[in-house]
């Protein structure tokens, strides 16, 4: 997935670092983490974070200010805009999926309502199997 974008060095010590992790992590997370490949500075690491996520390459996490790889279990185009997580409470195990009825249904209710969206994230939290 990352082979077909030009990552800097740093957008793929980033990349790298959360497709290895098995938990979201901050920006602050990833920047100790990586201190020792010369990245330095939190500017570093949010710069390499804010071209990912243009590259639909890394997802943030709303509520917990974080950020996880994209598992490319969906459709990525110019109108998809429509991902959700379910986030365990207990081992912060992160499912990313993407579901077209869901999806079809807020974009009814926006057509609707004459509101024009630019990006839906749903995270739903809880107890993932191995927890329950």
């Amino acid at each position: 997935m990352a082979s077909k974008h030009n990552l800097t060095k740093n957008q793929s010590l980033v990349f790298d670092r959360l497709v290895a992790s098995a938990v979201p992590m901050s920006a602050y997370d990833l920047l100790d983490e990586l201190r020792g490949n010369g990245l330095k500075a939190p500017l570093q690491i949010y710069r390499a974070l804010e071209k990912l996520q243009e590259f639909d390459l890394v997802h943030r996490l709303e509520s917990m200010n974080s950020f996880v790889a994209c598992t490319g279990s969906h459709y990525h185009g110019a109108d998809a805009g429509f991902v959700a997580f379910a986030i365990c409470e207990a081992c912060g195990n992160v499912s990313e999926f993407s579901d077209e009825i869901v999806q079809n249904q807020l974009m009814a209710w926006s057509k609707e309502r004459q509101f024009s969206p630019h990006k839906t994230s749903l995270e739903i939290r809880g107890l993932c199997a191995a927890c329950a």
